[in-house]
C-alpha cells in the first residue's frame, strides 16, 4: 500500500505549492477565457518589451491534459526535495527551480533570435511557448545526472529509467503532441545539464532571494512599460532639475564658448 497523499504532500512542500499555483492559474485562465497567446512567450512579444511573459508562460497551460501531464511529471520529480542527504533537498529545489525558469525562457528567446536573424526562419517570430515543461525537463535532466538509478513514474502506470528520461520524453512528446515546443523542452534539458554538471552552481538563499527580487522588479516594470496592465501605483515622470547642469559646446565664429544646459532626467517614483 502506498503512502497517504497528505504524507506525500508534507514530504514535497515546494512541489505541492507549485502544482497548486499552476492549477489555480489554469482555472483562472479558463474562467476568464484567456487565450494562450495572451500569456505565452514568443519572440515578437519579447522584442516589444513584454518580458513578463517569461514568467506567465511557464505557469500557464492550454488544456487540462497539458496541465495534468506536466504536473504528474513534476510530482514524480518532487523526489528531489527528499534527497537532502545527497546535496539536493528543498532549498536546492527552490533555488534552482528559479534558475531553470528564467534561464530556459531566455535560452528559448536566444534560439528564436538565431533562427530568425541567421537562418531567416520567420515562422519562429510568432511561435508561442506556454507551460511548465521547461522546468520539468530541467529537473528530469538534473536527476538523470545526480541520481541515475532513480525511476520516473508518470500517472502511476509508466515508469522510465531517469537516466534516459529527458530525451525519451522529448521524442515521445514531439511525436504524440506535434505542436509541443521542442525548443522549449530542449532548452530545459540544456540548462538542466548545466546545473547537473556543475557549470551553473553557487546558488544559495542570498543569491536566490536577490535573483527573485530582480525578477519581480523586471516583471512589474515590463508590465508597466508594455502597457499590458495599468499599474497606477507606479508613475514615470519627466523631472527638470536646474541643479544638475550639463556642459555643452557652442560654436561662435572661430571661438568656442561653454554653455550650461538644463538636464532633464526621467525617474521612477513609487506613489
Amino acid at each position: 500500500m502506498g503512502k497517504p497523499l497528505v504524507y506525500e504532500i508534507w514530504q514535497k512542500p515546494a512541489t505541492s505549492c507549485i502544482i497548486g499555483i499552476c492549477s489555480a492559474i489554469w482555472f483562472f485562465i479558463q474562467k476568464k477565457n484567456i487565450g494562450y497567446s495572451q500569456v505565452g512567450l514568443s519572440y515578437e512579444t519579447a522584442i516589444e518589451g513584454q518580458h513578463w511573459r517569461i514568467i506567465t508562460s511557464a505557469f500557464s497551460h492550454v488544456s487540462v491534459l497539458h496541465l495534468v501531464f506536466n504536473m504528474s511529471a513534476l510530482w514524480s520529480l518532487g523526489v528531489v526535495e527528499q534527497l537532502g542527504h545527497t546535496g539536493l533537498g528543498v532549498e536546492f529545489y527552490l533555488q534552482y527551480t528559479l534558475v531553470l525558469l528564467i534561464l530556459s525562457g531566455i535560452l528559448v528567446l536566444v534560439v528564436y533570435h538565431v533562427l530568425i536573424q541567421k537562418f531567416k526562419l520567420e515562422y519562429f517570430r510568432r511561435v508561442t511557448a506556454v507551460g511548465y515543461s521547461c522546468v520539468v525537463f530541467g529537473w528530469m535532466t538534473i536527476l538523470a545526472v545526480r541520481q541515475p538509478s532513480t525511476k520516473l513514474n508518470l500517472f502511476g502506470v509508466l515508469s522510465l529509467p531517469i537516466s534516459f528520461a529527458p530525451f525519451e520524453s522529448l521524442i515521445f512528446t514531439s511525436i504524440i503532441v506535434p505542436q509541443a515546443s521542442f525548443i522549449g523542452h530542449l532548452s530545459g534539458i540544456i540548462v538542466g545539464y548545466s546545473i547537473g554538471w556543475g557549470l551553473i552552481q553557487g546558488m544559495d538563499n542570498y543569491w536566490a532571494v536577490t535573483m527573485l527580487g530582480w525578477v519581480i522588479l523586471v516583471f512589474i516594470f515590463s508590465l508597466k512599460r508594455s502597457g499590458t496592465f495599468d499599474l497606477n501605483f507606479i508613475e514615470i515622470e519627466s523631472v527638470t532639475d536646474p541643479t544638475l547642469p550639463t556642459i555643452g559646446f557652442v560654436t561662435s565664429g572661430n571661438n568656442r564658448t561653454i554653455q550650461t544646459e538644463e538636464l532633464s532626467t526621467r525617474v521612477a517614483e513609487f506613489v
